[in-house]
């Protein structure tokens, strides 16, 4: 967390000498000796201002939240404990798991693209380039070959060398399909042992005519009690963060 807030706030630091400028110059562009041209500082803050609105989407889209919270949803379905753990609780878990699955990923990213960034080695284009790396590489290793087939396939790249030439236009929504079916999966895993003690106390009530006797009170106090007893929390935690080590 310590080289996240570092790494934010070092991203921000031209943002006060800039606003301070009279005048600024957002579409002023000088040419490199390489033949490119290097955008102004007030042009790259803009689209840094920008890319910061998109992190929310960013970090669901791109990263393993996705399937942390929707298998911390399934559970607490599956408990039939309401609103318990609350939404906050679980998207607080689903984030702090995150970056618990993301830290190579992010220090990589740190190491390779931020710090040079920063300290003026490479410029704004190789630094989105190095970025990029990292990302794509955790996305392959999670996306199913029939998903980034099918994107790429309908967004008319079907001549590919090797995955990793897909774009990233088909590559993320790849990735979030295969996140889904995962997530679904583990779900479906997970919900089993409650369901079995459902259909064992909505059996036992029948038989004993009590019909009017709704099965998910008398349930919900063994759910919790198996879940307790078997370290739940810490066998689904460990079971998601595993299940991103391929």
């Amino acid at each position: 967390m310590k080289r996240l807030s570092l790494m934010a706030m070092l991203l921000l630091l031209p943002l006060g000498e800039a606003l301070a400028q009279p005048g600024l110059n957002i579409v002023t562009a000088a040419p490199t000796a390489g033949g490119g041209q290097e955008y102004t500082v007030s042009l790259q803050i803009l689209l840094l201002m920008t890319l910061m609105s998109l992190l929310p989407s960013m970090l669901i889209m791109l990263t393993s939240f996705t399937r942390i919270i929707i298998v911390l949803a399934l559970l607490r379905q599956a408990l039939g404990t309401a609103q318990t753990p609350s939404t906050q609780i679980l998207i607080g878990l689903s984030f702090f798991l995150t970056l618990f699955v993301m830290a190579p990923v992010f220090t990589q990213v740190y190491q390779e693209a931020v710090k040079p960034y920063v300290d003026e080695q490479i410029s704004g284009e190789e630094a989105w380039n190095k970025a990029e790396k990292p990302f794509r590489g955790f996305m392959l290793e999670q996306t199913r070959e029939n998903d980034l087939e099918m994107f790429a396939r309908m967004a008319g790249y079907e001549e590919l060398d090797s995955p990793e030439s897909v774009p990233f236009t088909a590559l993320i929504p790849a990735f979030v399909t295969s996140e889904l079916k995962t997530a679904f999966q583990i779900g479906f895993l997970v919900m089993i042992p409650f369901l079995i003690i459902d259909l064992v106390v909505a059996s036992i009530l029948m038989s004993m005519g009590m019909v009017m006797l709704s099965p998910l009170i008398i349930s919900l106090p063994f759910k919790i009690m198996l879940f307790v007893l078997v370290d739940g929390w810490g066998l689904i935690m460990g079971t998601l963060a595993t299940s991103f080590m391929v």
